[in-house]
């Protein structure tokens, strides 16, 4: 049985892994961190279906809460065999309106926390000569956005450490992969109104929004493999198509 720590897994594209995983029956740890009542439903409702995860509380931007969690995780269940790094915030605002501390916030919460919790659990999966990490990215870490330079960057900085790390671990017969959603269907991206969503639309060949689905089957596949290491897969409809 699968061990499977999913970061910010109360909700959009997270809770879909989340629900899709213990569905197949691996042991889930579902991170959140504010997210507490969405995260005690999930669990609520999975367990009424036969389910059971475990949820846990941390800010993956402190390595000593990332710490604790992953303690908690060894102690538990001996054995950590899939990071899914899914935790993560956005903003759109003109890069010349970005503050200082709004920087650092999103590269915190949206890099440094793979840097945090890869560390965490490499030392258990070293231990044992297997594991994957899945790292989720997004387009705008492959093309850019205006208006959202420093979700780009921290984004691009995922690609980066994403196609490093697998080159380092892959002698361990750990691998490390990343998935680059388009536009997915989630509360992220309920701030766009109806005329800016047709307009992204117009421009993906497949024509339509992505499903938090769409990202959970790619999961599941990933982890079923022993062979990719080192990719970034993009689910975007095309929309990235150069």
């Amino acid at each position: 049985m699968k061990t499977v720590i999913v970061t910010g897994g109360s909700k959009g594209i997270g809770k879909s892994i989340v629900c899709g995983l213990a569905k197949k029956g691996y042991n889930i740890v579902l991170n959140y961190n504010k997210s507490k009542e969405e995260a005690i439903l999930i669990q609520k409702k999975l367990k009424n279906c036969g389910f059971y995860i475990d949820i846990f509380q941390a800010d993956v931007s402190k390595k000593n809460q990332v710490d604790d969690m992953i303690k908690y995780v060894i102690d538990k269940y001996n054995k950590i065999d899939v990071l899914i790094n899914n935790a993560g915030i956005s903003q759109i605002k003109p890069f010349m309106d970005i503050k200082e501390d709004e920087w650092d916030n999103m590269i915190d919460i949206n890099l440094k926390s793979v840097y945090n919790t890869s560390k965490a659990v490499l030392s258990n999966m070293l231990k044992y000569k297997e594991g994957l990490i899945i790292n989720i990215s997004s387009i705008w870490g492959i093309i850019g956005a205006s208006c959202e330079v420093h979700y780009s960057t921290s984004k691009a900085g995922i690609i980066g450490f994403t196609k490093a790390l697998a080159k380092e671990m892959g002698p361990s017969n750990i691998r490390v992969n990343g998935i680059a959603p388009g536009i997915i269907d989630t509360d992220m991206n309920k701030e766009l109104n109806d005329e800016e969503i047709k307009q992204i639309v117009d421009h993906i060949p497949l024509e339509k929004i992505g499903n938090p689905e769409y990202i959970e089957k790619c999961i599941e596949w990933l982890i079923e493999d022993e062979y990719t290491t080192g990719q970034i897969i993009s689910i975007d409809g095309g929309w990235g198509i150069n």
